[in-house]
């Protein structure tokens, strides 16, 4: 039997012939195949399961010593010019696709259940394995040019899933958005890829890292120009991690169903960008500026993210902007140098961000039972309350969530977290000061969702409310709202096993990266490791985390309470006390306003502009051109006649013409 790193280029081909078969099936057979929706789904979940399988296996092999593979082939030459395509299995892309395909295996589980009556089922599905299948296929890329092949691949399965209720004008928009803004990033991407195949003359992440290092030392690259092209390169991850300010997809990205919140914004897509820069962390390691760029903006996104989450009342735009958030972390552990403290986190953060999410896909699911399938009135927290007693599997992985990300001992949250904030500490001090800062906030605002969601009385049956919220959200409440038809309960065991599965990597898989001997760090790049270990103190390490835990303790209180126990009223305290502070985190720091106002009106001027200068000049110039042809035509067809001596008068006539002309024109003799 081949070894599964040997073999590793058919983790991403197994989802792909499932998503091909079932594609091709819906094409043809569209009524035949939506009706075998179980067999379908069954399928593709098994091909799925075989690339898990695989992925494990392969992670194994590393872990007990294998070497790192990589194979290529040439995939295009002329003379000297080749360029390689193929696969690499290390470490780090082990690490990754066991990511992957777990959380891939366990979302298609869950959907089985939360989309069990859509009429897009079989479509749905279709979509996330060749959304997996593209993931895949990035984390083994050998090079950049590859990279860039399944990175856009993966942006075109977001559209797709973003938008797969795209009857809905929210989702169509959500996932023009999305398309627009990566397309802002990938645009810089693929810029700076072609940039340091010029000065490089390679696409390999290695080759890249020596090449510029070499040209910069020989004053054959510019520094200026190697910053450059770092940054460009960096503006791909910057979209697709959702940094600031290339953020704003991320939030209105959840029109999608909650699946896909899982999948791509907790543990996949957003990935992709941290996945890129730990891979390209020798070439930003040679500019100090360019990691202070990354940290810098990893560190405003840290705390962008936390501060709209305070105020946010829809459960699953809280969780997107903590998703925005804890992405900041990780992007700024890049910038600081740690690559392993924030691929560490990026996995310990997929785990229970994955389980929040699918947990307020369950809370949905019964709400939407409740108050009507409306989703303004069924993901809004001040229709909750109560859900604790009606939901106990729910409710319990959603509270070991809040844990885990509040950053409490001895949850996974807490171990990563805290190595980021070491790491920043060291680097920059002041950013980990913001991200201490933000450490407070982020416990603060997810214990607000999970008092607000489970406990107190349940608030759903409140129809003023209702007719408030639908009022606000400019939704006609005659043909639009759906009366209630059930009561609250839990979900399905599809629903729930997935919740159930990711609660125990959520308090366990932390014992990995212990900073005194991290087995994670050991397994990425042992000589970091060793180096981490030795300079280890307690008495430095004992500080920070106390210091860690005491903010998000704080932020834990305030919550209780404000939301459980109601004994300070945070209304008072501080939206009337600082109105404009509250208005201003409610819009979102009006980024979305200022984007809207500049960005999509300005381009709808240009465009306008444009197509007047299209209408009245250039159409007018061909208008003309037309106009002039057709005049000289009409002119000229009187002179055929078909008649000799007509043809001869006109001859006679120019020959007189010329010798007039000519005859002016000579110079008089005197």
């Amino acid at each position: 039997m081949p070894l599964a790193s040997e073999i590793a280029w058919l983790i991403p081909v197994f989802p792909l012939i499932g998503a091909v078969l079932s594609g091709l099936g819906l094409i043809s057979l569209n009524k035949k195949i939506n009706n075998s929706r179980e067999i379908v789904s069954i399928s593709l979940i098994t091909f799925v399961g075989v690339s898990a399988v695989i992925s494990f296996k392969a992670l194994f092999e590393q872990i007990n010593g294998y070497q790192p593979v990589e194979k290529l082939f040439v995939w295009a030459s002329a003379g000297d010019f080749t360029i390689p395509m193929g696969f690499i299995l290390d470490p780090l892309g082990s690490v990754m696709l066991a990511l992957v395909t777990t959380i891939t295996l366990l979302v298609m589980i869950y959907s089985h259940g939360y989309m069990a009556h859509d009429k897009g089922y079989v479509r749905f599905f279709t979509y996330l394995a060749l959304f997996s299948s593209s993931m895949m296929g990035l984390i083994i890329s050998p090079n950049l040019l590859e990279v860039y092949v399944f990175w856009e691949l993966v942006g075109m399965c977001s559209y797709l899933l973003v938008g797969f209720w795209y009857d809905r004008d929210g989702a169509a928009h959500a996932a023009q958005k999305a398309f627009v803004v990566n397309r802002v990033g990938d645009f810089g991407l693929l810029l700076g890829i072609l940039g340091l195949f010029w000065a490089t003359k390679s696409f390999d992440f290695t080759e890249i890292s020596l090449g510029v290092s070499q040209a910069v030392s020989e004053n054959s690259l510019p520094v200026w120009a190697a910053l450059l092209l770092c940054f460009l390169v960096f503006l791909g991850p910057m979209a697709k991690s959702a940094q600031f300010p290339l953020h704003v997809w991320l939030p209105d990205a959840m029109e999608g169903p909650t699946p896909i919140s899982a999948l791509i914004h907790a543990a996949t897509m957003v990935a992709a960008g941290i996945f890129l820069v730990a891979r390209l962390q020798p070439l930003y390691s040679l500019f100090p500026s360019i990691q202070f760029i990354i940290a810098l903006v990893g560190t405003i996104t840290c705390f962008l993210g936390a501060s709209i989450a305070l105020t946010q009342m829809d459960l699953k735009k809280g969780l997107a902007y903590s998703t925005v958030s804890q992405l900041g972390y990780m992007m700024l552990a890049m910038g600081c140098g740690a690559p392993v403290a924030g691929i560490f986190h990026l996995i310990t953060h997929a785990c229970f961000k994955a389980m929040l999410f699918l947990g307020s896909g369950s809370v949905i699911h019964a709400m939407e039972e409740v108050v009507g399938h409306q989703p303004v009135l069924a993901q809004d927290m001040r229709l909750m309350g109560g859900l604790r007693k009606k939901m106990p599997y729910t409710s319990t992985t959603f509270f070991i969530g809040c844990v885990a990300i509040s950053g409490i001992p001895p949850l996974a949250g807490f171990w990563s977290k805290d190595e980021i904030l070491g790491n920043a500490f060291i680097s920059f001090p002041a950013f980990w000061f913001i991200g201490f800062l933000t450490a407070g906030m982020t416990a603060f605002y997810m214990f607000r969702l999970y008092f607000l969601t489970f406990e107190g009385d349940f608030r759903g049956e409140n129809k003023e409310l209702q007719k408030e919220l639908l009022i606000a959200s400019e939704i006609n409440l005659e043909e639009e709202h759906e009366e209630e038809n059930g009561s609250l309960h839990e979900s399905p065991w599809s629903m729930t096993f997935p919740l159930v599965f990711l609660s125990v990597p959520s308090v366990i898989i932390g014992f990995m990266g212990f900073p005194w001997d991290s087995k994670f760090a050991k397994f990425l790049d042992p000589e970091e490791a060793l180096i981490a270990i030795e300079s280890f103190e307690l008495k430095e390490f004992l500080p920070l985390a106390i210091a860690s835990v005491f903010i998000a303790s704080i932020g834990i209180l305030i919550a209780y309470q404000g939301y459980y126990a109601k004994k300070i009223n945070l209304s008072i305290l501080f939206a009337e006390r600082f109105p404009l502070l509250n208005k201003f985190l409610s819009n979102k720091w009006y980024l979305d306003d200022i984007n809207e106002k500049f960005f999509v009106k300005g381009s709808r001027k240009l465009a306008k502009e444009v197509l007047e200068v299209d209408s009245k000049v250039v159409d007018g110039v061909v208008n003309l051109t037309g106009l002039v042809t057709l005049g000289s035509g009409e002119g000229l067809k009187y002179f055929e006649t078909g008649k000799a001596q007509f043809y001869a008068l006109i001859v006679f006539g120019g020959v007189i013409l010329l010798v007039a002309i000519f005859g002016f024109q000579s110079p008089q003799v005197t």
